[in-house]
């Protein structure tokens, strides 16, 4: 808490009446990106309202883009998870709730695109998108991470039906 108090120059009493405990601010900190993270995805799939297939591929390649920042060290939410390893921490509790509601978009998103097993297409997606952020956080955003978009299409062609 005293880092956030010489970081943003708030006093520890102002900081104490927003937020009762770290976790408590770090929950938070957990929410806000969740929402910034949802209005860039519907933005995106907005785009390409109409065809589920191809709003499948877009949340991958904004996972993709994601990874190119400079300042890239792994998802916030899955490391947020790894972070606080106990259920009941309001963080870890934020960040599981963000990739739950990931999986279940992109299981709503395959079953309109008719995928043949849209449980099976939703989870291979989360292990593409997982595996993307775990190998740019450590190998880099061009080394396997760089092959997500074509892991994801060849995924999705296998298991949307054409026209």
């Amino acid at each position: 808490m005293q880092q956030v108090v010489e970081e943003t120059g708030l006093g520890k009493s102002a900081l104490y009446r927003e937020f009762v405990s770290k976790d408590d601010l770090v929950a938070a900190w957990v929410r806000e990106l969740d929402a910034e993270s949802w209005s860039r995805m519907e933005q995106a799939l907005a785009l390409h309202e109409g065809d589920p297939a191809r709003q499948l591929l877009t949340v991958v390649e904004l996972a993709q883009e994601s990874v190119q920042a400079p300042d890239f060290h792994g998802c916030t939410f899955y490391n947020t998870s790894a972070e606080f390893r106990d259920p009941a921490h309001p963080g870890r509790q934020e960040a599981v709730a963000h990739l739950d509601r990931l999986r279940l978009r992109l299981r709503a998103l395959a079953e309109a695109a008719h995928a043949t097993d849209p449980d099976a297409l939703a989870d291979m997606l989360m292990l593409v998108i997982s595996g993307l952020y775990a190998n740019a956080a450590t190998l880099g955003p061009t080394g396997p991470a760089g092959r997500a978009v074509a892991a994801a299409r060849t995924l999705i062609d296998r298991h949307v039906p054409r026209g």
